[in-house]
């Protein structure tokens, strides 16, 4: 064989290969169009107008930003149990303050504040779990399920009635246009932050190789603590969100969403040990979740059942991804 026709089997093999490695980059969206024919064959009501859309948009707002902060902490190689805990007990904390009911403090009267509030709780408890784990050398999964249970339990202690709260402090959230934006803007702010900025090429480094980070110069300390922080201010503002969405802070905001967001970062491509996804895939992970949601709301599917294919979903994405890896190490190491 020639090797002008040996360097054309070889071109074409790397081609191939890194065809094949961008395929599985960006393998949600492939599977999002499916699940949206599939959908869009069995359940037509899904699609029935801009409005049916509006409403599955809306609906994802709260989980799409608990992704998004679930997101940042995988992409350093971390993860954080916590973030529907911090969302519920962010939003309770702040309902308590603002509310109005027989049991509630009713001590500030200002929505603005109330925003400010609810974002700095959520922040406050994001640099908790990042301190605890960076400084003091504790395991993620122990610190932050430590948190979750005390918030959890805390939020309990505070309410167990929805806690209603003044119009104003309603309109970020109550507005399906507004809402929908702000999470837009949310994910290309942090997707841009993660792409270009030195800090996004800093949380990659952590989550590729602590040691070589810190060898290189990376301050881990301080990225963890931030990456933690980031996602702490996300589940308030997911909080905020979902308080707007009902009208009222429920006493179960914010239970059961933490595994919902671990599936739709994993299915879209995130790697549960660390530097290597993209923000992008990680929307369509929760635009994925929120087509099959307003499926089953739509088909009358009880909410028992729906835990169970959440439960089925974040399966299915733990499988996605070890194949993904299987088929990427045998890539890589094929090229090697």
């Amino acid at each position: 064989m020639s090797t002008s026709t040996n360097g054309f089997l070889g071109r074409f093999a790397d081609d191939s290969e890194d065809f094949v490695l961008a395929l599985l980059e960006y393998m949600i969206w492939p599977i999002l169009l499916v699940v949206v024919a599939f959908v869009a064959v069995l359940v037509p009501n899904t699609f029935r107008n801009i409005v049916s859309v509006q409403l599955i948009l809306w609906q994802a707002v709260p989980i799409g930003l608990l992704v998004l902060g679930e997101s940042i902490c995988l992409l350093s190689g971390h993860f954080d149990l916590s973030v529907g805990a911090i969302m519920g007990f962010s939003a309770m904390l702040t309902g308590m303050l603002l509310g109005n009911c027989p049991s509630c403090w009713g001590v500030i009267g200002s929505p603005a504040l109330g925003f400010v509030i609810i974002l700095v709780v959520g922040g406050l408890i994001g640099v908790f779990n990042g301190a605890m784990i960076s400084k003091l050398g504790i395991n993620p999964f122990l610190q932050t399920l430590s948190t979750l249970i005390i918030l959890e339990g805390a939020k309990t202690a505070l309410n167990t009635q929805p806690v209603p709260v003044p119009q104003g402090y309603l309109v970020p959230g109550s507005i399906p246009n507004l809402a929908i934006l702000i999470t837009i803007v949310a994910f290309v702010v942090v997707g841009y932050v993660m792409k270009y900025s030195e800090f996004g090429q800093e949380v990659y480094a952590l989550g590729s190789d602590k040691d070589s980070a810190r060898a290189v110069g990376v301050n881990t300390d301080r990225v963890t603590i931030t990456v933690y922080a980031i996602s702490g201010v996300l589940a308030g503002l997911a909080g905020l969100m979902s308080t707007g969405y009902t009208g009222v802070v429920p006493p179960l905001i914010g239970e059961g969403q933490v595994f919902p967001a671990f599936a739709a970062a994993v299915i879209g491509g995130i790697s549960l040990f660390g530097g290597r996804g993209k923000i992008s895939g990680a929307l369509g992970g929760v635009l994925l979740l929120g087509v099959i949601q307003a499926a089953l709301n739509i088909s009358g599917v009880p909410a028992t059942q729906v835990q169970v294919v959440n439960g089925f979903v974040l399966l299915i994405a733990i499988l996605l991804y070890n194949t993904q890896e299987s088929i990427r190490n045998r890539i890589l190491a094929a090229s090697a």
